[in-house]
């Protein structure tokens, strides 16, 4: 019930599947040469244009002293990853499906990184 609390597992389980790919030797490989192209299914596009309006959610947010704005972006960009998380495997035996989806997930938990702190909340590792 409490969102700060679901955004901040939502980071944790994001630190977890960076672990789990480490420990299981799979490498993202460099941005620049990840297949970004093959993130297509309705949750990663969705989760992506969310990702590229929360910059200027945070000026809006800003300007108009409104951190509750955040709140709420951070609170649906956790229902979305979980959901996502629910119905797709982030580590694939597909090399480049799982590399782009570790690009995915890296780019998805600074945002909520980032979006906790600026609200003053911890964004732990484990839960």
């Amino acid at each position: 019930e409490n969102p700060v609390y679901y955004v901040q597992y939502g980071h944790a389980r994001l630190a977890s599947i960076a672990r789990q790919a480490e420990e299981k030797g799979v490498k993202a490989g460099e941005l620049a040469t990840a297949q970004l192209s093959l993130l297509t299914s309705p949750e990663e596009q969705k989760i992506l244009k969310a990702i590229a309006a929360y910059p200027a959610l945070v000026q809006d947010a800003a300007a108009e002293l409104a951190p509750h704005k955040i709140v709420y972006f951070l609170q649906e960009l956790a229902a979305l990853f979980h959901s996502y998380y629910n119905k797709h495997k982030v580590l694939s035996d597909d090399a480049a499906l799982s590399s782009a989806r570790l690009w995915f997930c890296a780019s998805l938990r600074v945002v909520f990184h980032n979006g906790l702190v600026l609200l003053g909340m911890s964004a732990p590792e484990q839960m």
